[in-house]
């Protein structure tokens, strides 16, 4: 019999570090190495055979969660984005979910990985693999100094906005239906920011920027394009999907989507409701690859930071998810590309080594 948690996962995006900081911060890390109500830890991930994924080193925005979500469960919405936060308030807030990740690979949770060889490598161990990524740069300065600072201590992926603005750039709010062609793209400081990441090896995330902001990087980037946690407009209309003419140009840089878990990106309402079939995010899974071909299509789960379906609550169910896969059609091959080695080809394509 098949192990049900082979091929091992790795994944494109995780909030997990959100999580521990607004739980008190490396004070909570106990519970990421011996269990906690969460998507993602390492009890979690040794029964779900999750080998790792991106790290997301997030700053919230004060809003209520509770309102956020009703709303989402309404037949049409449109959430005002919240307003830009300050370099001077996010930095602090960054340093603190950065230090947590540091503080997890001291403990022996996991390790952050620099290279596409040694993300191989770890998850090979079966020790959990960490990429240092940073969604929305508030905490990066206009002169980028703190972007080669924190390169320096592992930051290997950024996205540029999160939704709200930034001096770099403009994201989509959370609207349904919606195309994602709302405002203006790349600001000149978001031009140098991604000539700069270039230049460093620093991956640039896709999710979360405007159409004009992602066509702006597609101009601008020498790399592959690469959203790590987005989903397909086409099944699913709403402001943070992808459309085909964008999937178009992601293939054409070869590059790579992740499928996001979050249900209002998956469901053809875009509900934030968690009764989704897996048929629904195999739907994704094949129109993605059949825009993209099948090496450039993985999984971007969202995982403590949406609302996912109810069969995929934490990293534990992901033999769920694989079962579904082999029940669809795909063969081990492709199983493995979708689950982990698409991510290590676009990895190793875009940091050089």
């Amino acid at each position: 019999m098949q192990d049900p948690t082979s091929p091992v996962v790795f994944d494109g995006h995780n909030d997990v570090l959100l999580k521990l900081y607004q739980a008190g911060g490396t004070s909570a890390c106990d519970g990421f190495l011996t269990g906690r109500a969460g998507a993602i830890d390492v009890v979690s991930a040794t029964a779900g055979g999750f080998g790792g994924g991106f790290f997301a080193v997030y700053v919230p925005s004060p809003y209520d969660l509770d309102d956020k979500m009703e709303e989402m469960t309404k037949a049409a919405y449109d959430l005002p984005l919240p307003a830009p936060i300050t370099y001077q308030d996010a930095f602090p807030v960054v340093m603190a979910q950065a230090a947590i990740l540091f503080d997890l690979e001291r403990r022996g949770a996991l390790t952050v990985c620099r290279t596409a060889a040694q993300l191989d490598e770890t998850l090979k161990t079966g020790k959990m693999a960490a990429i240092f990524h940073i969604e929305g740069a508030e905490g990066i300065d206009a002169d980028l100094n703190t972007l080669d600072i924190l390169y320096q201590a592992g930051l290997r992926s950024i996205g540029p906005v999160w939704s709200r603005s930034t001096i770099f750039g403009h994201g989509v709010p959370f609207r349904y239906p919606s195309t994602p062609d709302i405002g203006d793209g790349l600001t000149e400081n978001g031009r140098k920011l991604i000539k700069r990441c270039n230049d460093l090896g620093i991956m640039v995330d896709l999710s979360h920027l405007n159409e004009a902001g992602f066509w702006d990087v597609a101009r601008h980037s020498t790399k592959p394009l690469v959203a790590t946690h987005s989903n397909a407009h086409a099944i699913c209309p709403h402001s943070r999907n992808l459309t085909d003419k964008q999937l178009a140009a992601i293939k054409e840089s070869d590059g790579m989507v992740g499928l996001n878990f979050a249900v209002a990106f998956l469901r053809e309402d875009g509900k934030m409701l968690a009764d989704v079939p897996l048929e629904q995010m195999l739907r994704h899974l094949d129109h993605l690859m059949e825009q993209l071909g099948e090496d450039r299509v993985g999984l971007g789960s969202d995982y403590d930071g949406a609302v996912v379906p109810q069969d995929l609550t934490s990293c534990a169910g992901l033999p769920t998810l694989r079962h579904a896969m082999k029940g669809h059609g795909y063969d081990d091959a492709l199983i493995a590309k979708l689950c982990h080695k698409n991510w290590l080809r676009v990895l190793e394509k875009t940091w050089g080594e």
